[in-house]
């Protein structure tokens, strides 16, 4: 059987760090979506307030495997 892996698209951000920022963009999207095999990190950027970093912010695309066997293919 062939196998079909989808991919999603997510933001996400820290008060800390990049690392963190994609941590939660993983973590959080594992709630809801089963089979993550790997996330590419897109873009990542930060907001400024008062000359100093105030959000460390990213872009994610996660990519999952497709559960064929139940019937669900979205």
């Amino acid at each position: 059987m062939a196998s079909v892996m989808k991919v999603i698209e997510v933001l996400a951000e820290s008060s800390n760090s990049f690392e963190e920022a994609v941590q939660s963009a993983v973590s959080e999207t594992s709630k809801s979506v089963r089979n993550i095999q790997s996330a590419y990190v897109r873009e990542q950027s930060v907001t400024v307030e008062n000359g100093k970093v105030g959000m460390y912010r990213v872009n994610v695309k996660i990519t999952f495997s497709v559960d064929m066997s139940d019937g669900n293919n979205a």
